[in-house]
C-alpha cells in the first residue's frame, strides 16, 4: 500500500479514535463488529471492575453478514465467556444492524428488565469511537456516556488488520456519516478539522468509496 495512502488513513484513524475513560459506570455496552479485539478488550474492562455487567450488541453488519454464521453479539458473548466473564453478567442484544440500533435496542432491553442506568461506557472498534459517542448522546441521552476502545495506535491497529483496504473504505464511510448524520437527527454534530476533510476528500478521489452513502 502506498505510503501516501497510509498517511491519509492515519489522519482519519487518529480523528475517529476517541477515548473518554472513567473508573466505573453502570454498564458496558460493546458494539459488535468484525474486530474480535473489541470483545477481548471489553472482557478486560469487566475484570478491571469498570462495570457490574455488559451488553453485547449486534446482529449482522455489512461485513459480518458475509463472514460469520453467528451474530456479532453471540460471537462476542462466547469470546467474553472464554475470557472469564460470567455468562449471567452478559446481556445479548442480537438484532441491531447499525450504530443507532445498538443504543435504541439496548435501551429497550434494559427497560424490559427494569434495570435503571445513568452512566455507561461504550466499547467499540477504534475508528468507530467518535461516531459511536455522538450517536449514543443522541439516541440514549438519559445516560452519561464514556467510551474506551482498545488502546491501539494506527500502526498497531493496521498491523493486525487482515484487510487494510477495507479498513480504509470503512473509515472513509464513517467520516461521511459524521458529516451527514447530524442533519438526519441520528447523532450530535461533530466539528471536523480541515486536515481531516482534506484526507477524506483525497481518499475518496483515490477510490475509497465502497461504504459511502448515496446522498442524491
Amino acid at each position: 500500500m502506498q505510503e501516501r495512502i497510509l498517511q491519509k488513513a492515519k489522519v482519519l484513524y487518529d480523528f475517529h479514535n476517541q477515548t473518554r475513560a472513567t473508573k466505573r459506570t453502570d454498564f458496558l455496552l460493546v458494539m459488535g463488529s468484525h474486530d474480535l479485539r473489541v470483545a477481548n478488550h471489553v472482557a478486560t474492562l469487566f475484570h478491571q471492575g469498570k462495570a457490574p455487567f455488559l451488553i453485547c450488541s449486534g446482529g449482522y453488519g455489512k461485513i459480518t453478514k458475509t463472514i460469520w454464521d453467528t451474530t456479532e453479539a453471540e460471537t462476542y458473548t462466547q469470546l467474553c465467556i472464554h475470557e472469564g466473564v460470567p455468562q449471567d453478567k452478559i446481556f445479548i442484544e442480537n438484532r441491531a444492524t447499525n450504530s443507532g440500533e445498538n443504543f435504541t435496542f439496548s435501551k429497550k432491553l434494559l427497560e424490559s428488565r427494569n434495570i435503571p442506568v445513568s452512566t455507561g461506557t461504550i466499547v467499540c472498534k477504534n475508528y468507530l469511537s467518535r461516531r459511536a459517542l455522538a450517536t449514543a448522546q443522541t439516541q440514549w441521552p438519559e445516560v452519561e456516556w464514556f467510551i474506551e476502545p482498545p488502546h491501539l495506535s494506527f500502526d498497531e491497529y493496521i498491523k493486525n488488520e487482515t484487510n487494510k483496504e477495507r479498513m480504509i473504505h470503512l473509515m472513509v464511510g464513517d467520516l461521511q456519516r459524521l458529516i451527514i448524520y447530524p442533519e438526519l437527527g441520528f447523532q450530535l454534530p461533530v466539528t471536523i478539522p480541515e486536515e481531516v476533510m482534506n484526507a477524506y476528500d483525497n481518499l475518496v478521489k483515490q477510490g475509497y468509496s465502497q461504504f459511502l452513502i448515496d446522498e442524491k
